[in-house]
């Protein structure tokens, strides 16, 4: 099982606690670390966040919420092993082109350690903001997602859609991972399965047991097979608010989870502490991978 951690870019004080949690992370063998995005985060808003009961996302509006890829960078220049993810990044209100060529520089100067965690995004105020539509965000994210893979393939790129435009170019570097950054997509709601099954390498789960991911894979599983694609290959991830021990990650396990992220808020007030502790408590017990 890989263990990771997740925002390392959120409510940090200074990027010496950035780097310096990372550095404590990667020197104790967690697999990775995670971040979260919002461009900008409403003072109030009327969208509903799908993964709490009262519709909100946690956090305050005026706390630190630093772009991923750039957290990632200075992250990736002061690590070598940790592998790095985005947890996820709103696919459909970036530039697909700039977001390409962002993904694969990162990919480049971390030696092949990206991983791009890819969402539709609910927050309608931040695409207003943006200047993006938010109707068909679903649609562009499954188009962009292709372009995406064509700019990574190094080929002369050529893709023409409802949203996109692209002719006679090349855009370098490449990703070092090939045929190019994995692509982990996240989210449990309306057609995730099917997107994970025709442009996923991986699924972000965002629920914290392994009883209520079970029958969600039973779904994937089914959806992969409509589509005729081979469900060993997706990887899966899930958050796990490190309650349970050894157990709950054995569970995880037993039903096909290859990776858990444990949240910063669920190590307590010393967050330096409580990644000690949970290296001590549950890592260095893992069996080698």
């Amino acid at each position: 099982m890989k263990i990771g951690l997740i925002p390392a870019n959120v409510g940090l004080k200074s990027v010496e606690q950035m780097v310096g949690m990372a550095q404590l992370a990667e020197s104790l063998n967690f697999e990775s670390v995670w971040t979260f995005e919002h461009v900008m985060v409403p003072l109030d808003y009327t969208s509903k966040y799908p993964y709490s009961s009262d519709g909100k996302m946690g956090g305050a509006s005026d706390a630190n919420f630093i772009d991923p890829l750039i957290a990632l960078s200075a992250i990736a220049a002061s690590t070598k092993t940790l592998r790095l993810g985005t947890g996820v990044n709103i696919v459909s209100q970036a530039n697909p082109l700039l977001l390409a060529k962002q993904a694969a520089s990162l990919d480049f100067i971390s030696n092949g350690r990206f991983m791009l965690g890819a969402g539709i995004g609910w927050l309608r105020e931040e695409f207003d903001a943006m200047g993006v539509p938010f109707a068909r965000r679903g649609a562009r994210f499954d188009d962009y997602m292709v372009a995406m893979k064509k700019v990574w393939a190094g080929d002369v790129v050529e893709h023409q859609s409802d949203f996109i435009n692209w002719s006679g170019f090349q855009s370098y570097p490449l990703p070092v991972q090939r045929p190019g950054v994995p692509v982990i997509i996240g989210g449990s709601k309306g057609k995730i399965f099917e997107r994970i099954a025709r442009h996923g390498d991986g699924w972000f789960a965002p629920t914290t047991d392994a009883a209520s991911l079970s029958p969600m894979l039973d779904q994937l599983k089914s959806t992969c097979g409509e589509l005729d694609r081979d469900y060993s290959s997706i990887e899966i991830t899930s958050m796990w608010n490190n309650q349970g021990g050894l157990d709950a990650v054995k569970a995880f396990e037993d039903i096909g989870v290859s990776r858990l992220l444990v949240p910063l808020f669920a190590l307590g007030g010393a967050p330096a502490e409580g990644i000690a502790k949970l290296a001590e408590d549950i890592i260095a017990k893992l069996p080698p991978s």
